[in-house]
């Protein structure tokens, strides 16, 4: 490449002459319009060289922002399964309450016993085992998980707990053969017993021949026994068989529960509110009353 001086000239020499050329330029350009052609074209390559060295920052910026709305989204969605779980745990009771409203109305003004708070679980295995109906959740007892507790999906009962370890706990179906449920027809009160039978079905066992219970009618859980609180759909009669040989109705029901397809499941926690105290307290207080009576006359 031709050199822009002579060969021989010095260094500051050349500093000096290209500062002066600089000045010039600058004051032409900034007195005359001489320069404006060439500083638009010069615009334009520099335009397209930030735009091309900032290709690399707009790829990492899209996908940072890929990935995080790709995060938020999937945060979301486990959010809003969880709300709705525990929303379809509310409406589940609602058809049982307007039952017991028309049945028990003179009951409904009494106070509560029971409070009821649901916790979201997670399934995260199956027992291999084929003649057990068993499932493994992500909550144990540092999370309050404890035997006996009540397990629910969005649309009726599950099972209950069986074993507890400190982060999961094996619950056992409602289908299982050792499983039994108390349950009431919802239509009219009849209170019976649900028992798994190693299917997608439950026995409905000792019901006599000449009670009112039909196809379809929904059974709900009594709440007899303490393990499961009351008015939680369990199964939909489904088939009854009336034997002349026995005093018992032969009745299946399928469970309202999806048992083969829900990934998430409530946890019922239950407490009681006891009025022992009360009234332990009552008799004593009449107690200390009389002796401060008696006493007051001995000393009179």
């Amino acid at each position: 490449m031709k050199s822009l001086f002579p060969r021989g000239l010095s260094k500051r020499f050349k500093a000096i002459t290209l500062s002066i050329l600089a000045i010039i330029v600058m004051i032409v350009d900034a007195r005359f319009e001489v320069l404006v052609p060439v500083r638009h074209k010069i615009a334009i390559i520099t335009t397209q060289v930030y735009s091309i060295t900032n290709i690399p920052s707009k790829l990492w910026d899209t996908a940072v922002e890929q990935f995080s709305s790709h995060s938020e989204l999937l945060s979301e969605n486990e959010r809003l399964k969880a709300q709705s779980l525990l929303l379809e745990q509310r409406l589940q009771k609602l058809a049982s309450i307007t039952q017991q409203n028309a049945r028990l109305r003179e009951l409904l003004n009494s106070a509560s016993l029971v409070d009821e708070k649901a916790v979201v679980s997670e399934l995260i295995g199956i027992d291999p085992n084929p003649t057990t109906f068993r499932y493994l959740i992500d909550k144990g007892s540092n999370d309050g998980v404890f035997v006996g507790q009540s397990v629910l999906d969005a649309t009726g009962v599950m099972g209950q707990v069986v074993d507890v370890t400190s982060y999961s706990a094996w619950v056992i179906l409602i289908t299982d053969t050792t499983h039994s449920i108390p349950v009431m027809v919802n239509r009219n009160g009849l209170r019976a017993i649900a028992s798994g039978t190693g299917e997608d079905l439950l026995e409905i066992r000792y019901v006599p021949n000449n009670e009112d219970i039909k196809v379809n009618d929904l059974l709900v859980s009594s709440g007899l026994g303490g393990n499961f609180p009351s008015g939680y759909p369990v199964a939909t009669v489904s088939d009854i068989k009336n034997d002349t040989g026995s005093p018992f109705a032969t009745i299946y029901a399928k469970p309202t529960a999806a048992l083969n397809r829900s990934r998430y499941v409530l946890l019922i926690f239950t407490h009681k509110k006891s009025s022992l105290p009360d009234e332990q307290t009552a008799p004593q207080d009449e107690t200390k009353t009389s002796e401060e009576e008696n006493n007051k006359e001995a000393n009179k």
